[in-house]
């Protein structure tokens, strides 16, 4: 599997509150995969800085010393909803630091494993495992590094679609993920269900949702995301996983920053 590396970004940081609160800038670069970086200190009114992974830029909100780290995997799509929803997410009273991380082929760094095109002439090229390696590797160290988040914070992988089911499938791989925030996730790709009856997800919060529009598609592999949804839940709950699954109106691409937002809103808050 390639290994997805870091190379030349730069950032804008700084933290939520008055103008006496902390701000710096800082610039990264590269150095054989591993992350460098320099600091130094300039007057910001909010955190929200944009940095780059390979040639995409990634967004960082929220505010050090948190309780939680929020990753999701995104396309370029989906940043321009980004600030919608960690406007929503933020409702929470809760803590977090989220990273909104993009990817430069969607089909092929969420994929777990290859699969023919199911719609359209795109292929999966099956590079999760690569996608995985790096936030394990690279971005979860640099980001507890950076804003001295506790080593032992609770950690929340997430996403919509394709990236939903990259969360769920990064469970199964990992006990590093405190709990996965799965929005209309892509529980219809072939061999997903057998493949997680033998490698149960392993997160301890997890939360699903679908649109009660989009099993009903005249694509056959894709129309069983209904059914496979209503069987990952009743697996989780019979296992004992906290977890909940969510029926919004409207078919797969409503409100998709929304529904997101309220997956990460879900797997923070304290265990029932």
């Amino acid at each position: 599997m390639p290994h997805i590396r870091a190379s030349c970004l730069s950032a804008r940081i700084c933290y939520n509150g008055s103008s006496q609160s902390p701000h710096a800038f800082f610039s990264c670069r590269s150095m054989g995969g591993i992350l460098s970086m320099n600091y130094k200190a300039e007057s910001l009114n909010r955190l929200a800085f944009p940095l780059k992974f390979g040639d995409r830029p990634c967004r960082i909100y929220g505010e050090a010393h948190a309780e939680y780290l929020l990753l999701q995997m995104t396309g370029e799509h989906e940043l321009q909803s980004m600030e919608s929803e960690v406007t929503a997410i933020a409702q929470s009273a809760h803590r977090f630091l989220f990273a909104a991380i993009p990817v430069e082929s969607w089909n092929d760094a969420l994929s777990p494993w290859k699969s023919p095109a199911v719609w359209g002439k795109e292929s999966f090229g099956g590079n999760a495992a690569g996608t995985l390696r790096f936030l394990a590797e690279q971005a979860i160290p640099t980001l507890k590094k950076q804003f001295a988040l506790p080593e032992n914070i609770r950690i929340i992988l997430g996403g919509y679609s394709l990236a939903g089911l990259f969360a769920l499938w990064a469970s199964t791989q990992t006990n590093l993920f405190y709990g996965v925030a799965a929005a209309s996730p892509s529980v219809w790709f072939p061999g997903w269900m057998e493949f997680e009856q033998q490698h149960p997800i392993q997160a301890q919060r997890v939360y699903l949702s679908l649109g009660n529009k989009e099993e009903h598609t005249k694509n056959t592999i894709m129309a069983a995301v209904g059914d496979n949804v209503r069987t990952l839940h009743s697996r989780l709950a019979e296992r004992g996983t906290d977890c909940t699954l969510e029926w919004n109106s409207g078919g797969h691409f409503k409100d998709a920053d929304l529904r997101t937002a309220r997956a990460f809103r879900w797997v923070m808050e304290e265990s029932r």
